[in-house]
């Protein structure tokens, strides 16, 4: 089947709400899921952004087990585990996709990367990632190996924190091969707290507040005005906040 290539692979997820035990229990108190009822997908880029704690990378790992893909990461090829330490969220959410299927998908974990890295070594696929063990590279360069050679879309592709181990300049980089394969027909679903990310225009921003998931727009995050802020008024600012801690 010929697939349109602005067609999304997912068009949204839905609590299950009825099946939840508990809204007092782990993961369903978290203000990520406790108010979710269902969540849109932009067909390109959708972001979930909040502070730590607010189930970014919870609900994110529930969309990737729900596809089939690996809790610490991977593709579906990927079926190793360190910890079963997965929330199992996966249960209580449905997935609405159209009928077609993405020829890849790929679940990126900051935290778990380096398993997946050995993984990919045991596997005996170097080259898929650019011919040279990740684990002779730095964390930010083989993050960046994985980016510009593994993902070969149309595809769908999950990150957790994607910034963590690249540098400003690459993370605008990254903005750039994330337009590639946006352009190529891919779809992608990233949690993150990088304001140079998540500036990427064609995209929704899902901020993870008390009231579950809120649709908003780049300028209106807090990621944004505060760096902007504190850009704008470093000297200021670090007098208050050193101000701050030098008094408590």
């Amino acid at each position: 089947m010929a697939v349109d290539p602005g067609a999304p692979f997912l068009l949204d997820l839905q609590l299950l709400r009825d099946r939840v035990p508990s809204f007092a229990d782990y993961p369903f108190c978290l203000p990520a899921v406790r108010q979710l009822q269902t969540l849109p997908f932009h067909p390109r880029v959708t972001f979930l952004v909040g502070e730590n704690g607010s189930g970014k990378s919870t609900l994110l790992e529930a969309i990737s087990v729900a596809c089939d893909l690996n809790p610490e990461g991977g593709s579906r090829n990927f079926n190793f585990a360190t910890r079963a330490s997965h929330s199992g969220l996966d249960r209580f959410v449905r997935l609405a996709r159209p009928p077609h299927l993405p020829r890849d998908s790929f679940f990126l974990r900051a935290e778990s990367f380096y398993n997946v890295a050995t993984e990919i070594e045991r596997l005996g696929v170097i080259r898929a990632y650019g011919g040279r063990s990740l684990h002779e590279q730095s964390h930010g360069e083989s993050f960046f190996a994985l980016f510009e050679h593994r993902f070969r879309g149309p595809g769908l592709y999950l990150l957790d924190e994607p910034e963590a181990a690249l540098s400003p300049s690459r993370q605008m980089s990254f903005l750039a091969l994330l337009h590639q394969h946006c352009e190529s027909g891919s779809q992608f679903l990233i949690a993150t707290h990088s304001p140079i990310i998540m500036a990427y225009p064609h995209a929704w921003i899902y901020v993870l507040g008390a009231e579950g998931p809120v649709r908003t727009d780049y300028t209106d995050t807090e990621h944004y005005r505060i760096t902007r802020a504190f850009l704008a008024k470093t000297e200021k600012m670090l007098a208050v906040l050193l101000e701050t801690g030098e008094k408590g």
